[in-house]
């Protein structure tokens, strides 16, 4: 069966896709412009990308150079793609929007044409600088609000103003104040504000990630990722949400956006799990959980995983290791809840009819050899900037084997485009966190922060833990995963380093209850776009959604409590023992959430596996023979029934 024909099962079209798309992901609602003005963009995306390849292949300039380069391409674009209202003609471009292009692109350039006298007199700004300082910082909110959406913007904006008016602050959050000399200067003229780490790790590391997936793109690898996903769960029982699973996995290495996710697989495998007999809400559910998974799944982890490096000083493949085991947790989880589910309804798996030709899935598996070699280039010890940019060279490679994927000069043409335009949010994202970072170096806001939550809690850990999962929860909707993490690991990272916790375990834990704000009622982005396919009620799909990604929400504060299962403390055999039990403890509360094992649970049943999956994933001696024993007692119990069960259907059949 091909893609066409499984397209055809779709309760929506290619157009209302998109559309769905642009309604959740803001970074996906631009202008489609034609004319001079579609070759204009397309020229300025191209030279973006083109810029960035050169500067990865020979010495870059000095960092407030390059980064402002960086920045001048992204606004640019910005302004002349994106409306500056939802309402906005997405045709042609408004005149306006053309001026504010050439203002944002010239004014960002001021540290290109002036290095060598901002240099000389650093900290000693003019009137110029300041204005043209403070212009920059409008362009960068205003774009960031278009692109990406009102939520970071205001925040940055409330930072700014609690920097401005630090003596008027309340308690703890009180400090001396900042002028606005100094306010700007830091914002703009150093490397600790929009041209810091986020915006450095922007234009090196995560620009070059995304063109590398933009390549593959081309190749038609998006498509592959179904096929190869129906081929492998696609019979088994309650195949099409397992499909979800796994198709959103591997799509997690490419993508960075839950919503996008969640259009580009969902569209195919939603229709086909209502059509087995899975309730809307829970097929949604299954689809915004597996595709949010998508962006904790190493090596890309939608980017974070360059700036978690950038930030924490941690080797990229440290963090990428890290990372594997409590992603494979969290899929693990839903793939139990999901085949439990499908036991309890009595769902089968696709027939052979249903699913892509085998020879032909077969065919294609070169596709998947850029992934391979990216991987093997980092294990190599490359830096991920080269491994980025060799990844693109062996897609073009690759692609080249049949004919149907080659790559030809348009394609690499409209690559570099798409690269350039995926990167657009990014650039504005991490511009934006960076005036939130510069905020925090100079009031020190974060261990004001850190000490007030503290003291709330009474120093008491699973407290302090609890208030900095709401915390990170808030700070990490309805923003990408790349600024996502930057807000959170600045603002709610540091609570949990001054409880001793390792600083992997910090940052893995407030990156994780950031990125599950895509499916955590009441703001659930990526549930909201699920509900779209499925035609379920939103908040509905995003408590399903929740309910299958508990493993997000259990497992983060092992990280905290016990690290070993980031494999970072303690033996490789004491990691895989921990492994182990959280496995099982994993199934024991799949099954009780579900309500289902062997054979239907009563409430008791339900509670017991509940407590007894929660205690073995916390790793220890007592917890795990507590699991254990609770969970075998309902096993026991399970198997009796089941058993009973069976001889009572044997007995009347032979009657």
């Amino acid at each position: 069966m091909t893609n066409q024909n499984i397209a055809d099962q779709n309760s929506i079209n290619d157009q209302q896709a998109r559309e769905l798309v642009a309604k959740y992901d803001k970074e996906s609602s631009y202008r489609n412009l034609k004319g001079k003005m579609g070759w204009i963009i397309t020229v300025m995306a191209v030279g973006f990308s083109l810029y960035q390849i050169y500067s990865s292949l020979f010495p870059s300039p000095p960092a407030q150079i390059h980064r402002t380069i960086h920045l001048a391409f992204a606004l640019g674009l910005i302004f002349l793609l994106f409306p500056a209202t939802k309402k906005g003609d997405r045709t042609k471009i408004a005149p306006i929007d053309i001026l504010l292009s050439i203002g944002a692109m010239a004014s960002s350039l001021y540290w290109v044409f002036n290095f060598e006298a901002l240099i000389v007199r650093v900290g000693a700004y003019t009137q110029t600088d300041i204005i043209v300082g403070g212009i920059v910082i409008l362009f960068v909110l205003e774009a960031t609000r278009r692109v990406i959406g009102l939520p970071i913007v205001i925040i940055a904006i409330v930072f700014l103003l609690y920097a401005y008016f630090g003596q008027y602050m309340p308690g703890f959050l009180e400090h001396r104040g900042v002028s606005l000399t100094r306010l700007i200067g830091h914002t703009f003229f150093t490397l600790e504000g929009i041209l810091g780490t986020p915006l450095s790790v922007s234009a090196t590391f995560i620009f070059m990630f995304l063109l590398f997936g933009a390549f593959l793109e081309r190749t038609g690898v998006g498509a592959y990722f179904n096929d190869l996903a129906l081929r492998l769960a696609g019979k088994r029982m309650g195949g099409p949400a397992k499909v979800a699973i796994f198709s959103s996995a591997l799509q997690g290495t490419v993508s960075g956006s839950s919503v996008a996710n969640v259009v580009t697989s969902g569209s195919f495998t939603i229709p086909m799990m209502k059509k087995l007999g899975y309730r809307p809400a829970f097929a949604g559910g299954v689809e915004a959980a597996a595709s949010t998974g998508g962006q904790l799944m190493p090596p890309i982890m939608g980017a974070a995983a360059f700036l978690m490096a950038e930030f924490t000083g941690i080797p990229y493949w440290d963090i990428a290791k890290a990372a594997l085991i409590p992603a494979l947790l969290y899929f693990t989880g839903i793939w139990i809840m999901v085949h439990l589910e499908a036991k309890r309804i009595g769902l089968r798996g696709l027939k052979e009819e249903e699913l892509p030709n085998k020879k032909e899935v077969l065919k294609k598996i070169y596709l998947l050899l850029p992934i391979v070699a990216i991987i093997a280039f980092l294990m190599m010890g490359l830096s991920p900037l080269r491994a980025a940019l060799y990844g693109i060279v062996a897609t073009i490679v690759v692609s080249a084997f049949r004919k149907e994927t080659r790559l030809s000069i348009g394609d690499i043409f409209k690559a570099l485009e798409n690269g350039a335009r995926v990167a657009l949010g990014v650039v504005a994202a991490t511009a934006t966190a960076g005036i939130i970072i510069g905020i925090v170096t100079l009031t020190g806001v974060g261990l004001k922060f850190a000490n007030g939550l503290i003291g709330i809690s009474g120093g008491i850990p699973i407290l302090v833990l609890f208030f900095t999962m709401i915390a990170s929860i808030i700070l990490g909707m309805g923003t990408p995963t790349t600024a996502n993490y930057i807000i959170t690991s600045t603002i709610a990272a540091p609570v949990i380093l001054a409880m001793g916790a390792p600083m992997l375990s910090a940052h893995l834990f407030t990156f994780y209850f950031g990125i599950i704000a895509d499916i955590t009622p009441p703001v659930c982005l990526a549930a909201f776009a699920a509900a779209g396919i499925a035609k379920s009620r939103p908040l509905q799909t995003g408590i399903n959604a929740s309910k299958l990604a508990i493993a997000a929400f259990i497992i983060p504060y092992i990280f905290v409590l016990s690290p070993q299962i980031l494999m970072i403390e303690g033996t490789l055999l004491t990691s895989l023992f921990s492994i182990f039990t959280a496995l099982v403890g994993m199934l024991g509360i799949g099954s009780g959430l579900v309500g289902f094992w062997l054979v239907k649970m009563p409430f008791w049943q339900r509670t017991m596996t509940i407590i007894g999956g929660l205690v073995l994933i916390y790793p220890g001696v007592i917890t795990d023979l507590t699991g254990l024993i609770l969970l075998g007692t309902v096993f026991l119990f399970q198997f009796t029934q089941f058993k009973n069960k069976q001889n009572d259907s044997s007995g009347f059949q032979t009657q």
